[in-house]
C-alpha cells in the first residue's frame, strides 16, 4: 500500500493516509447523473447510487492495473469507490479530504449529500468535508467517468482502441494517486508559492491563508537546521494573501552538482490555533537567451532522456516512493542530466526526488486525445493546465514549460493558432521565471524554445542536418512549422533505437543495428553530430525504458538492465561528453 505523504513541499504532522482497499463498482453506463430536462424548474440533478458493491480495489491503484487487484482492461464508462470514514476530531479543527489525482471527473458524497466536483484528470483536489461527518463519521462515495476517445477530455497516451498499439497504452480509468485527509486550524495555510531572485538574495513568498480571524503569520528559512532567515507577518481577518521577502545572506545555488534544499517553516497563528507547515525551496536562476539555457549564469547544455511516467504493474502510479529515485539513478546512470516528463503529470513525490538529486525536468501535460482546432478548447484545457501549474511551480527541478505535444491535424484541421497563443501567454502570466514551449514541435506559434522531433537513423543524413546551421536557419522536420525568430534550438526528440531487435514490439529502427557495439556505435553518433554545433543547447533521447509494446528504452520495462556495465559505461560517457553549446559565451 503507498503510505508516503503525497505533498512534500507542504507538509504537516496532522494527516491520514487512505489509500488502501476499498469498495469498487463497474458503472459502464454512467449512470450516476440524471438530468430531468423536461417539467423540472429547479433543474435538479438526482444522483443514481450503485445498489452493491461487488468488488474490493486497492487504493491508488486504477482498476485496468494489476496492483489494484482487479486488471479489468476493457472500457469502463465510470466506476464508483466506497469507504468509511471515521476521524477522532476536537471542536474548531477542520477536515479536509485530499485526491490527487483522478480520471477524468470525479464527483463526492458523503453521508448520501453531494460534497462537490472536480473536472480534469491529473490535477489534485480537496473538499472540506467537516459539516458532512456525523459525529466524525461517515460514508464516502467517489464517482468517476473518463473516456480516452473524448477530445474535451486531454488524455495523454491512454489508448483510444481496445488494446495498446503504436505509443499509446494501456488506459487508467478512475482514482490513480493518493488519497488522504488532513486535520487544519479553521485558520491555516492554504497553499504558498516560491520564487527565488538570486541577483538580490530574496526568495518572494505568497501565502495564501484561509479563516477569517487576525492571524500572525512567522516564516523561518534554514539551512542544515540553522536559521538563515527569519519574518513575522500579520493578516487581519479576512485577509486571504501575505507576500513576504525573505533575505537569504551568502546562499548557496541549488545547482545540477549540489542541489541545495532550504527547509521553510511557517506557522499561522491566532489568539486560540496554531498551524505548522513545512516546506522548502532552492535558490536557483535561469535565464534564456537566444543561444540557450543558463542555470546559475552558467550555460548547461541539456542531456535529457524522454520519461513516460509508466510501470508495469501500476500502469500511470509508481509501486512504491522509491520507484522515483530509482528512475532518476537508472537516468543517470545513462548520462542524462535530466528529463522530459512526457505526456502525464507526474506525482508530486518524483519532483520532490528530483530537487533533492538536482535532475532538470521540462514538465508537460497529457496533451495528446483533445481537440486544439477551435478557440473554445481554451475552456477545457486551461483549467487543468493551470492546476498544473500552480501545483508544481515551486520545484527547482522543473527548467521549463509544456503544455502541448505534437499537434497534428485532427479530423481535417489544423489546430487553433489563437488557442495556442493564449495558452503560452497564460502559462506566462502563471509563472514569468520560466521559459515555455507551447507545443513540442508542430507546430509553433509563440514559443521559447525551437524545438523539433526527428527520429532519422541515417548518421551521413544526420549530420547533414545538425552538424551545423547557417545563420538565421535551422533544421526542421516539419513543413509550415511556423516562422523561426532566433529562438534557442532543442530536438526534443531523437534515436528510438530499438534494443534487442529480435522479438515483437518496436522502435524507430530497422536495421543496422545487431549488437551492443552497433548500438553504441549509433548513439555515439548522433551524439557526438548535437554536441558539436554550438547552437544547439538541448536535446533529449527517446527513451529511458520501454513501455508495454514500445520497445526503444535503454531498460526494460520492468527497470531491469538491457546492456553489459560495459555498454552502459559507454553510453553514459557519450552522454556526459562536452558540449560545443557550454563553452559559448
Amino acid at each position: 500500500m503507498r503510505k508516503d505523504y503525497p505533498r512534500p513541499e507542504l507538509v504537516r504532522k496532522d494527516w491520514v493516509c487512505l489509500n488502501g482497499e476499498w469498495d469498487f463498482a463497474f458503472d459502464f453506463a454512467n449512470t450516476c447523473e440524471v438530468k430531468y430536462l423536461h417539467f423540472n424548474p429547479t433543474n435538479k440533478i438526482t444522483y443514481n447510487f450503485p445498489k452493491e458493491f461487488s468488488n474490493k480495489i486497492n487504493v491508488p491503484f486504477c482498476p485496468e492495473s494489476k496492483l489494484s487487484g482487479i486488471g479489468y482492461t476493457d472500457y469502463i464508462g465510470a466506476c464508483w469507490y466506497r469507504k468509511n470514514l471515521e476521524f477522532s476530531v476536537k471542536e474548531g479543527k477542520r477536515i479536509l479530504l485530499h485526491f490527487e489525482a483522478a480520471f477524468h471527473t470525479t464527483n463526492v458524497f458523503l453521508n448520501g449529500k453531494f460534497v462537490g466536483k472536480h473536472k480534469g484528470g491529473y490535477t489534485p483536489f480537496t473538499f472540506d468535508i467537516t459539516d458532512f461527518l456525523k459525529d466524525g463519521k461517515g460514508e464516502l462515495l467517489v464517482h468517476c467517468y473518463g473516456d480516452s476517445r473524448d477530445l474535451t477530455q486531454p488524455s495523454g497516451k491512454q489508448e483510444q482502441l481496445n488494446y495498446p498499439y503504436g505509443c499509446f497504452y494501456k488506459r487508467s480509468t478512475g482514482i490513480w494517486a493518493s488519497v488522504w485527509a488532513e486535520i487544519v486550524e479553521e485558520n491555516y495555510l492554504k497553499d504558498v508559492c516560491i520564487h527565488p531572485d538570486c541577483d538580490n538574495g530574496i526568495v518572494n513568498i505568497s501565502l495564501y491563508l484561509a479563516g477569517n480571524m487576525a492571524k500572525k503569520v512567522t516564516l523561518s528559512a534554514s539551512l542544515n537546521g540553522k536559521e538563515v532567515s527569519r519574518e513575522t507577518l500579520t493578516a487581519q481577518g479576512e485577509t486571504n494573501l501575505l507576500l513576504s521577502r525573505l533575505k537569504i545572506e551568502n546562499f548557496s545555488y541549488w545547482d545540477l552538482d549540489n542541489p541545495v534544499l532550504y527547509a521553510l517553516d511557517i506557522t499561522v497563528k491566532t489568539e486560540t490555533t496554531e498551524d505548522n507547515v513545512r516546506s522548502y525551496f532552492g535558490m536557483r536562476k535561469l535565464e534564456v537567451d537566444q543561444k540557450g539555457l543558463k542555470i546559475n549564469g552558467k550555460r548547461v547544455f541539456q542531456r535529457l532522456v524522454l520519461d513516460q511516467g509508466y510501470y508495469p504493474d501500476g500502469l500511470y502510479t509508481a509501486p512504491d516512493e522509491g520507484c522515483f529515485a530509482e528512475d532518476i539513478a537508472l537516468s543517470k546512470a545513462m548520462g542524462f542530466n535530466g528529463a522530459r516528463l512526457h505526456q502525464k503529470v507526474f506525482e508530486r513525490r518524483f519532483y520532490y526526488e528530483a530537487d533533492k538529486q538536482g535532475y532538470l525536468v521540462w514538465a508537460e501535460y497529457p496533451s495528446w486525445g483533445f481537440d486544439y482546432t477551435s478557440e473554445s478548447s481554451l475552456l477545457h484545457y486551461l483549467p487543468e493546465w493551470s492546476e498544473a501549474v500552480e501545483r508544481d511551480r515551486n520545484h527547482p527541478c522543473i527548467i521549463g514549460w509544456c503544455p502541448m505535444n505534437e499537434n497534428w491535424d485532427l479530423l481535417g484541421k489544423r489546430q487553433n493558432d489563437d488557442f495556442m497563443k493564449q495558452l503560452y501567454l497564460e502559462t506566462k502570466r502563471l509563472d514569468p521565471t520560466r521559459p515555455v514551449i507551447d507545443v513540442s514541435w508542430n507546430y509553433h506559434v509563440t514559443t521559447d524554445y525551437w524545438d523539433v522531433h526527428d527520429y532519422t537513423q541515417d548518421l551521413t543524413e544526420f549530420a547533414k542536418r545538425f552538424a551545423r546551421f547557417e545563420d538565421g536557419k535551422v533544421f526542421d522536420s516539419c513543413e509550415h512549422q511556423g516562422e523561426y525568430r532566433g529562438q534557442p534550438y532543442f530536438l526534443s526528440e531523437y534515436g528510438g533505437l530499438k534494443w534487442p531487435v529480435e522479438g515483437e514490439g518496436w522502435g524507430y529502427n530497422t536495421e543496422g543495428v545487431t549488437s551492443e557495439e552497433d548500438f553504441v556505435a549509433r548513439l555515439k553518433g548522433f551524439v557526438s553530430v548535437l554536441y558539436s554545433n554550438p547552437r544547439i543547447s538541448a536535446a533529449c533521447y527517446t527513451q529511458l525504458y520501454d513501455v508495454q509494446q514500445e520497445c526503444n528504452g535503454l531498460y526494460y520495462y520492468d527497470r531491469k538492465k538491457k546492456f553489459s556495465k560495459k555498454t552502459i559505461e559507454k553510453i553514459a560517457e557519450a552522454m556526459k561528453a562536452p558540449a560545443a553549446y557550454e563553452s559559448e559565451e
